[in-house]
């Protein structure tokens, strides 16, 4: 196995290898502050996103929240897609990629926090950057390494679990009854549970491939690139603790 893998797909040893060394010669190498740095920007942009969808269902306006939100995860998934294949395009891509994400984010949150109780999205928000500060401590003091044996369990949890999404979605257009993934037993709050912990653990892989991205002398708008990766999984546990969250209030 390679040195420079991840559980993100989005960050590869054949991402960066893409780049090439010769345009990091002309224009800068990657650095662990750059990429950081912009990771913040993307975060504002997340921020400015989601609470404008939010304000317009507060505002009695949510059919164009509803549209917005739709606008969000098609054009995510298409800019996503952009990037991963195509690099050297995320300094103009990330940036909207990530307020694209914050229209959906903002619209689905907004949903969960009425549906559910007022608080809920706050809850989920804390418990996200809590779990990406915890991984980021584990990883800097190396409790947790980036070992080829650690890389290789997660990535195919992570694969498996796409697959599982995946199944449960074709299963469930046909007719067949699924309701175990959202229902609130003890099945599908394990299921949350695991989930929630192998994305959290993709973030250890996720700062090892920035760290390796660095040392490797990628060029600098590998930041960007690091940086969306890095969102990508932000967003996935975000969600998955939202959905969590959701299932443990509906218990009470």
């Amino acid at each position: 196995m390679a040195l420079f893998e991840s559980g993100n797909p989005t960050l590869s040893e054949k991402m960066f290898d893409k780049a090439g060394h010769a345009q990091a010669n002309a224009e800068g190498t990657m650095s662990v502050r750059g990429t950081m740095n912009k990771f913040g920007l993307m975060l504002i942009g997340v921020i400015a996103g989601a609470g404008y969808t939010w304000h317009l269902i507060d505002q009695n306006n949510p059919s164009l929240a509803q549209t917005l939100m739709i606008v969000g995860v098609i054009g995510g998934l298409i800019t996503a897609l952009a990037i991963s294949f195509k690099p050297n395009w995320a300094p103009a891509l990330a940036p909207a990629y990530a307020i694209l994400e914050g229209l959906f984010l903002g619209a689905i949150s907004k949903v969960f926090n009425d549906a559910f109780y007022p608080g809920i999205v706050v809850q989920a928000v804390g418990l996200t950057f809590g779990v990406a500060v915890a991984m980021f401590l584990l990883y800097n003091f190396k409790v947790i390494k980036a070992t080829e044996k650690f890389k290789s369990m997660i990535m195919s949890a992570t694969l498996g679990i796409a697959i599982f999404y995946l199944l449960t979605w074709v299963l469930g257009l046909f007719g067949v009854d699924v309701s175990f993934v959202r229902d609130n037993s003890m099945l599908s709050i394990g299921i949350s549970l695991f989930i929630v912990a192998i994305a959290a653990l993709n973030l250890i892989l996720d700062f090892d491939m920035i760290e390796q991205g660095a040392q490797r002398g990628a060029p600098q708008f590998m930041e960007w690139y690091a940086a969306f990766g890095l969102m990508v999984t932000i967003v996935w546990l975000y969600l998955e603790i939202l959905r969590l969250l959701s299932k443990l209030s509906s218990r009470d």
